[in-house]
């Protein structure tokens, strides 16, 4: 019995790590089963939907007013548990959707649905055994008495029912024979406590009796009858209890009954091992030999070059020397003009005739020199300037041996940068590469080389998060199979945001004309219709109507910091004005939007929508910016005087950068990264995301890139 004892102790102790929660790092506390049935603590569940939903509000505003022109409401924090937890919970205006996160075992997104967390199952079966390993661990501590007067007595048993813990005496006092709780469960001392019967989380009031086979998971008749899993193939509890009890008997005896095996593969590991180090440790001293040659090639041509440099530099300072000396010769002829100046003297011709010959020519000797003065040589040495431009790119490109594993290729029009940077790339043989390093690092704008980064992909794609605001960083990819990899694929330059990436949706509720916008129901997309409405105004054309702008507005606000957002127009678009507007100059307009002047007609709109005169001011409260008939127009400026450099190609995806503080709005051409246009404007209040449409049109945001959502493809 002893020895029994010994071996489940060591048997409990041995499964320490198949009790670590993911998320925490430690032993599960009231762990719950995620839909890719994984295992979660209870509060880590809850931390992981809070981060969420606090990372999305500072992406969507840095303490920005979370409110629309026409509605403000407040969000505390302090019920954002019970608000995650609550059932029927769904993202509006003002909230985030926080119940698709990560499973911190497999990283898979995962999503709670609208019952958030109590549509999960409470992992009881587990629970219990971490309360087995816990009182292993700790077997001189005792479990006391919950119900005896201080001091506590050590309990003898436990209540399933009471959920509580007694002592012989206090079992006797609250459970007399004869009574109803006389009949109650209990077990040994324990702190886990769990229902003796499952209840349906959907269902609180139904037990659980059946299992779907489809969605992996325990079900009540009313959940098979008119629920989720109707058109599900379901089978009785007892059925699924049996079926997958024997199939992990039998793995478990296959494992047990392969021990011997193991042990064999172990020991085969542990020799290859050794082999993988000693020929790591050989391969390395081949890969110095090999660039110790290099270096010897790299030192004997510096030696040569050097060489080459300094006998030029010699001679030429030697020419430099010997013309330096025949002019310091002229210096020292001063004596020779005084002695001419005295012969100037002489008043006898004949005299001064022999003397001044001789003395002339020495004379006209040292004023040719003068006028003729050229430096004896050159002091650039422009031709001894090394070219290494082809010798870097080839040692840029240093690589082991074919390997016959094909590079693979990054795909540069699925690759983009937005808050979170999206890599994929295709490789020809895609089945022969186990996986794949993804590397980036961040360019300098002094061509500083960084050190690289690495990830390592399962797949043929990334997200990689973490990257500098207004950065360049570069990446590149490389195919493993096995040990051996493949030479790194072309770079790719990518340009980050000038500033954090600012999430929001389109506002259903302010100014939304509904008539002539169709909104999407994840608010994202809006598209202009232009149908019979319209027709019927142009029919008061000739009394002075004339056919407005249709504005819609994000649901955040902006008070302060630097911000960023992108989105797509639609290539058929008619017209279509984006930028942003403060609330009061958006009050005015969505108040009357055809009586009030709108930046269609107004001077100082910032655009150039038929306003070809139009006046500059630097404080005015908005600004827009016409874009249609795939055409980005540049707002007139008074320096410029060829209206064609004003009319661009409409980008693919439209950017702006609002610095709230400095007053500052930009519009950037996302493929490139690229400033087309930027100006001043009065941020005295709220700023919002302002879009207005006329005729046909389309507007798409543009997607926050995060990790997608990968298919389970477990067996039951």
């Amino acid at each position: 019995m002893e020895g029994d004892a010994s071996d489940s102790l060591v048997s409990i102790k041995n499964i320490e790590r198949e009790l670590i929660c993911p998320a925490c790092k430690e032993l599960f506390t009231h762990p719950l089963i995620l839909p890719c049935q994984h295992s979660i603590c209870h509060k880590c569940v809850k931390e992981l939907l809070l981060t969420l939903d606090d990372s999305f509000n500072e992406v969507g505003s840095d303490n920005s007013n979370q409110s629309s022109p026409r509605l403000r409401l407040s969000s505390p924090s302090m019920d954002k548990i019970d608000r995650i937890s609550r059932p029927g919970w769904k993202r509006n205006s003002l909230t985030p959707k926080t119940t698709t996160f990560p499973c911190p075992g497999c990283e898979h997104n995962v999503d709670l649905g609208e019952r958030g967390i109590n549509g999960l199952f409470r992992n009881f079966t587990l629970e219990t055994i971490v309360e087995r390993y816990r009182q292993a661990a700790r077997a001189a501590t005792a479990i006391m008495c919950d119900l005896c007067k201080p001091p506590p007595q050590e309990s003898t048993k436990s209540c399933m029912d009471c959920s509580a813990s007694y002592c012989n005496e206090c079992f006797k006092i609250y459970h007399p024979w004869g009574t109803v709780k006389a009949q109650h469960e209990y077990v040994g001392p324990t702190t886990n406590f769990r229902p003796k019967v499952l209840m349906c989380p959907e269902h609180e009031t139904e037990r659980i009796n059946m299992y779907c086979e489809l969605c992996r998971r325990p079900v009540c008749h009313l959940c098979k009858l008119g629920g989720n899993h109707s058109n599900h193939h379901v089978t009785t509890m007892s059925t699924a209890y049996k079926t997958l009890k024997e199939k992990l008997s039998k793995d478990i005896d296959y494992l047990i009954g392969k021990e011997g095996q193991v042990k064999s593969q172990i020991s085969e590991l542990n020799l290859l091992m050794k082999e993988t180090e000693c020929n790591g440790e050989r391969a390395k001293e081949e890969a110095i030999t090999h660039f110790e040659k290099l270096f010897e090639i790299l030192e004997e041509r510096k030696s040569s070059v050097l060489r080459a440099i300094d006998a030029s530099k010699k001679l030429r300072l030697d020419k430099f020397q010997t013309q330096v000396e025949e002019y310091q010769g002229l210096l020292e002829n001063n004596g020779l003009v005084g002695y001419a100046q005295e012969v100037l003297k002489e008043t006898d011709q004949s005299c001064f005739v022999q003397t001044a010959k001789q003395l002339h020519l020495r004379i006209h000797k040292a004023t040719e020199s003068l006028k003729s003065f050229r430096p004896a040589a050159q002091t650039s040495f422009e031709d001894y300037v090394v070219n290494t431009s082809k010798q870097t790119e080839l040692l840029g490109e240093l690589s082991f041996f074919s390997s016959g594993i094909d590079v693979p290729e990054i795909n540069e029009d699925q690759s983009k940068v937005y808050n979170n940077a999206l890599i994929n790339w295709h490789h020809p043989e895609k089945d022969k590469a186990d996986s794949y390093v993804l590397e980036y690092r961040k360019i300098n704008k002094d061509e500083e080389m960084m050190p690289w980064n690495e990830i390592e992909v399962c797949g043929t794609s990334k997200v990689v998060s973490d990257l500098e605001e207004n950065c360049h960083y570069a990446f590149r990819v490389r195919a493993y199979k096995g040990s051996i990899c493949s030479p790194c694929s072309r770079e790719l330059i990518l340009h980050t945001p000038p500033a954090p990436v600012f999430s929001f949706l389109f506002d259903e509720k302010c100014g939304y004309n509904n008539e002539h916008l169709l909104l999407n129901l994840k608010r994202d997309r809006v598209e202009s219709r232009a149908g019979f409405n319209i027709l019927l105004a142009a029919e008061r054309i000739q009394v002075g109507y004339y056919t407005s702008l249709d504005y819609i507005i994000g649901d955040i606000g902006i008070t302060k910091g630097k911000h960023f957002w992108a989105f797509r127009v639609e290539p058929y678009s008619y017209l279509v004005k984006v930028g942003v507007a403060s609330s009061d100059k958006l009050q005015e307009w969505l108040h009357s939007p055809r009586d009030a002047v709108s930046p269609r007609y107004e001077q100082d709109s910032g655009h150039d929508s038929g306003s070809e005169d139009a006046c500059f001011d630097s404080s005015q409260p908005f600004t827009l910016v016409t874009v249609g008939m795939k055409k980005f127009f540049i707002p007139k400026s008074p320096t410029s005087n060829e209206p064609e450099n004003r009319v661009l190609p409409m980008p693919t995806s439209i950017g702006i950068f609002l610095d709230y503080d400095k007053g500052r709005v930009s519009f950037y051409d996302m493929d490139h990264m690229k400033c087309l246009y930027e100006r001043q404007v009065d941020c005295s209040h709220t700023m919002y995301p302002a879009f207005a449409l006329m005729g046909s049109g389309g507007i798409q945001l543009e997607e926050p890139i995060t990790a997608k959502y990968l298919d389970y493809h477990e067996d039951m």
